[in-house]
């Protein structure tokens, strides 16, 4: 039976890794099918303290692992099916590995990114295609992008982008927008923002240097055409990884899992939760790597024995 089990590696999973291992807690990283998270589908990150040149995203993930492994962090490949909290030890039913029992589990399984699943995409994510404006936008300075969605998230992220690229073009689906209305008057105000609207997106095209034009189809009149652009931004939501927890930790709405304002305490005791998997508002490295030392320390303070927050007097 381990001490504490931290479910993910990307940033904040990793963090968590490397104090808990310095505490000389023992803990145990279970990888899922995605090791590193989602910056192992970014190529350069800019925007990390510490890197003067920038990093490439596999690399910083994969340094992240090896120091957390030096102070004797265990990883393991699978990824949980089941968990049981009705009882301590709680116990994890993981593909693979079979049941692993633990005093305590930080959650760091993070959230995925909703793409279009159309040809092209996948292939050319770090190459021209990003879920991440935030992330990428420096990369694409006085070049002309796409963003693909009509939410705020969208909208945001149009505008965003303006302060780099010389074209914005919002592509979406509907002729109609689900961003509120503020949100589309700051970006129907924004001369560097054009529009497609009610255009679905049916392939990114791409040569040997990256992505080239995205095609797309008139829903009105069927007509198809390629759009040229040097990068989509895909900004149709995210899909927190949280639905293997069967209900049994409080989370919102959309699946974010809801923390004791903070802390990364759960309604669960013992059970802690950090990085994108209970953040959907912010989305970066730092913050999740920054909420996976919090979650570390909540966990630390926990297995000492010192008292948690009363959920029921949080809410």
């Amino acid at each position: 039976m381990g001490k504490v089990v931290i479910l993910g590696t990307g940033p904040a999973g990793l963090t968590a890794a490397i104090y808990l291992a310095r505490a000389n807690m023992k803990p145990i990283v279970i990888e899922g099918d995605q090791p590193g998270g989602q910056l192992t589908l970014t190529t350069e990150v800019e925007n990390f303290p510490g890197f003067i040149d920038g990093v490439m995203g596999p690399e910083l993930m994969d340094n992240m692992r090896k120091q957390a492994e030096r102070f004797g962090a265990e990883f393991k490949r699978g990824w949980v099916t089941d968990v049981d909290f009705s009882a301590k030890p709680y116990r994890l039913q993981v593909n693979g590995l079979g049941e692993i029992e633990t005093e305590s589990l930080i959650l760091s399984t993070g959230a995925s990114a909703k793409l279009l699943n159309i040809p092209g995409e996948k292939e050319n994510i770090g190459r021209g295609v990003s879920t991440c404006a935030t992330c990428d936008g420096f990369f694409f300075r006085g070049k002309k992008v796409i963003i693909v969605g009509g939410g705020d998230s969208a909208m945001e992220e149009a505008n965003f982008l303006t302060k780099f690229a010389s074209e914005v073009i919002i592509v979406h689906r509907r002729n109609e927008l689900r961003a509120s209305k503020i949100m589309q008057d700051r970006s129907r105000g924004n001369e560097k923002i054009s529009w497609e609207l009610n255009k679905s997106p049916l392939e990114v095209i791409a040569g040997e240097n990256g992505v080239t034009g995205l095609k797309v189809k008139d829903n009105e009149t069927k007509e198809e055409k390629v759009i040229q652009t040097d990068g989509i931004f895909v900004a149709i939501g995210h899909t927190p990884n949280t639905s293997f927890l069967n209900g049994h930790i409080n989370t919102d709405e959309t699946g974010y899992i809801n923390v004791i304002p903070g802390t990364t305490e759960t309604n669960v005791p013992g059970v802690f939760a950090c990085g994108d998997v209970q953040d959907k508002k912010y989305r970066q490295a730092i913050t999740a790597a920054g909420t996976g030392c919090m979650a570390a320390l909540d966990a630390e303070r926990y297995l000492e024995g010192n008292t948690v927050h009363d959920w029921s007097k949080s809410l």
